[in-house]
């Protein structure tokens, strides 16, 4: 376990970082409503009815219910034992389930449903994220370290500009985060010790994980993307730890690279 230094003085080579809600925002709700709403002259009635019975409340746990779908299937894939599925599959097959649940099945043909499926690869970076992206490859190198797969994160990387010197998925590992062996992986992959690396993230459990394999630690806040609550034990307790703790307000990666010296 990395142990709380100066990182400033002493720096990492490399950085690594989450990018669903670190590096884009992960609102799914305009889409799914958005995508919903064009298809109302073609429903039968029951789904008709069943969509004009939906507020915008209704919709926000659609999505939320969407995305942490994706949170349990990470959390609970086995390497080794779980049965193999990338992420784009998991969010095709979890979106038919979820019609299902809110009886919605039929508001989209197959086709459809795969195209929403794939929202995910358009979400929109953060402000600060492709400026300060690309500062700060001025001075480390830059790398995804997702659980998205390849093809979604190449798309990201274009959608966004987000100018990522290398690209990586937990998938490469054939692992999902928090599993040890993806961090490790990453670095390896980069030709760098575990300590030679620091994880970005938006999310302390991440962090977390990755400190117990031996990286340096940067906390970017999000607006609406921490799971643990502040003022809990395990959120004060962080503060302890986390080696870079850049808040909501004062500039995301820009100001990472600011405390780096870059800009």
């Amino acid at each position: 376990m990395s142990s709380k230094s100066d990182i400033f003085q002493s720096p990492p080579k490399g950085l690594t970082f989450d990018v669903f809600g670190t590096v884009v925002s992960a609102c799914l709700l305009a889409a799914a409503k958005t995508s919903s709403s064009s298809h109302s002259a073609s429903l039968t009635p029951e789904v008709r009815t069943r969509l004009s019975q939906l507020t915008d409340d209704d919709w926000i746990s659609f999505a939320e219910e969407w995305r942490k779908s994706y949170y349990k299937f990470t959390r609970t894939f086995v390497p080794g034992q779980s049965e193999w599925r990338d992420i784009d599959t998991h969010h095709h097959l979890s979106l038919i389930e979820l019609l299902k649940k809110w009886s919605l099945e039929g508001l989209y043909d197959e086709d459809e449903v795969r195209e929403l499926s794939l929202i995910w690869h358009h979400l929109d970076p953060w402000e600060d994220s492709s400026a300060g992206i690309h500062a700060l490859g001025k001075k480390f190198t830059t790398s995804t370290l997702s659980n998205g797969n390849q093809s979604l994160l190449k798309d990201l990387q274009d959608h966004g500009d987000l100018g990522f010197e290398v690209l990586q998925s937990s998938g490469d590992f054939r692992a999902y985060k928090p599993h040890p062996s993806v961090y490790r992986g990453a670095a390896e992959k980069m030709g760098l010790e575990t300590g030679e690396v620091a994880m970005v993230a938006a999310h302390l459990g991440d962090l977390k994980a990755a400190r117990e394999c031996g990286m340096r630690t940067v906390y970017v806040e999000r607006r609406m993307e921490e799971a643990w609550r502040p003022g809990s034990e395990e959120f004060e307790d962080a503060k302890k730890w986390v080696d870079v703790w850049v808040k909501e307000d004062e500039g995301g990666f820009l100001e990472v690279a600011r405390r780096f010296g870059i800009i």
